[in-house]
């Protein structure tokens, strides 16, 4: 039996082995910080920047400027036509987009590996010389303007982060949202964006990721042709120490909208991502949602028939943030209803163990979703350069699952009862809007 024990051991560690991403980082004089993973598996190249500013950087003033940014650097730059940004890519065989999160904005392109060279060129081109003007300015306000209302009116549902947050948060930032207030966009200055510009976008404030066909050496020599020049950012770059009150009363509001099924919003405050309890948090919410076995769908949606929908969503955040659960009651159901059984399923897990059965379910989901998240060159780009700039240690792609390894069933039963209270959320009923005569 030991020596079963042993060969299984060695077994897994050679496992680890074979599956540990390599990658090299380093940072150039400027700041910039690098992170190169060298695959020849397919022969494509992601090219990502990861910008450390998102919404929670803002002044509570001017909300939405970095979400706004987001579109505004597609607008060119002094070697770069207005709009050419997305042709110049498409037309070279590739992708590109870009987004905007509480903590961070980034972007990227998918090349064929042989237009690496490309890819640097345009990130090099946003971080230095964007055109920021006042006819690009305008141009966004109104892209960025319709896209709130098609997103916040006119989709159903779709003010819920807006409101959830809003509702939960009175003095952390994290109290707006990244799409932020069409107000305050049209409100700001030219300066202000161009402030915000030398502020935030520059190399002692950003993360260069690679993942993909190239060659270590070579990519080294051309991102310091590309970024070698660039200055270094002279502004103190605003990081907010606000640290939200802890809450001891449930807050609670109906919101009126253009829906059909009314709805059920709930939102608990939670750690930080990277917090043990963080980790346990998420296997939790992971139990109650994630697939058709899972509690909320198979009791309250297929047994019950309360919901249409219903489901438990961690949201990982820099500071400490919140766990969404939502659910769209079926016909004939009202919105009291749903919360009462999503909280007789919140209650269950307060109580008691999860069996072994169900948590040996949860690990293999949480590890699949972990390896499945490195599957492609986009996601470990990405995931490189969160690992660095929120936890200081990109080799973390390798290891952070160890963390959720380390949850108990103890754990999944202690951060119920710790954060699953009533005084520490926010209940939002989503109700249809009355039929107007």
């Amino acid at each position: 039996m030991l020596a079963l024990g042993v060969i299984s051991f060695l077994g897994l560690q050679a496992q680890k082995q074979a599956n540990k991403i390599e990658f090299t980082e380093y940072d150039l004089d400027n700041g910039l910080h690098v992170i190169l993973h060298e695959d020849h598996s397919t022969p494509i190249v992601a090219v990502s920047v990861l910008y450390h500013v998102g919404s929670k950087n803002e002044d509570p003033t001017r909300t939405g400027f970095a979400h706004f940014f987001e579109h505004l650097l597609f607008e060119g730059s002094e070697n770069i036509g207005r709009g050419e940004f997305f042709k110049i890519v498409q037309g070279n065989g590739g992708v590109l987009n870009a987004n905007t999160s509480f903590d961070r904005t980034y972007y990227f392109e998918i090349l064929p590996s042989n237009q690496l060279k490309l890819g640097l060129w345009l990130e090099s081109e946003r971080m230095l010389h964007a055109k920021i003007d006042k006819e690009g300015v305008e141009t966004q306000r109104g892209v960025v303007k319709e896209e709130l209302k098609q997103r916040n009116e006119n989709t159903p549902y779709g003010s819920i982060l807006n409101e959830t947050f809003a509702h939960a948060f009175v003095e952390h930032p994290y109290r707006w949202t990244p799409g932020g207030s069409p107000e305050y966009i049209n409100k700001a200055e030219l300066s202000e964006f161009l402030d915000f510009y030398k502020t935030f976008y520059v190399p002692n404030n950003a993360t260069l990721s690679i993942a993909g066909d190239i060659s270590i050496p070579e990519a080294k020599k051309m991102i310091e042709a590309y970024f070698g020049d660039i200055p270094k950012g002279t502004k103190e770059i605003p990081r907010p120490t606000i640290v939200e009150p802890k809450k001891t009363k449930e807050v609670r509001d109906t919101v009126y909208d253009n829906i059909q099924l009314p709805a059920v919003v709930m939102g608990y405050h939670m750690p930080a991502q990277g917090e043990p309890d963080f980790y346990a948090m998420s296997m939790l919410s992971q139990l109650l949602s994630q697939g058709e076995s899972s509690r909320f769908q198979k009791v309250i949606k297929d047994e019950k028939q309360k919901a249409v929908f219903v489901g438990a969503f961690p949201l990982p955040t820099e500071d400490p943030g919140l766990a969404l659960m939502f659910g769209v009651t079926n016909m004939g159901v009202d919105a009291a209803d749903l919360e009462s059984a999503m909280d007789v399923e919140i209650d269950k897990v307060k109580k008691e163990l999860i069996s072994e059965e169900e948590f040996q379910k949860l690990k293999n989901q949480v590890e699949n979703d972990f390896i499945s998240g490195n599957g492609r060159m986009a996601g470990l780009a990405e995931n490189l350069a969160n690992y660095h700039v929120y936890f200081g240690d990109a080799n973390l792609i390798n290891t952070e699952i160890d963390r959720y390894r380390k949850v108990t069933k103890e754990d999944i039963k202690r951060v119920a009862n710790l954060y699953l209270n009533k005084e520490n959320r926010v209940v939002l009923h989503y109700l249809p809007k009355p039929q107007e005569n």
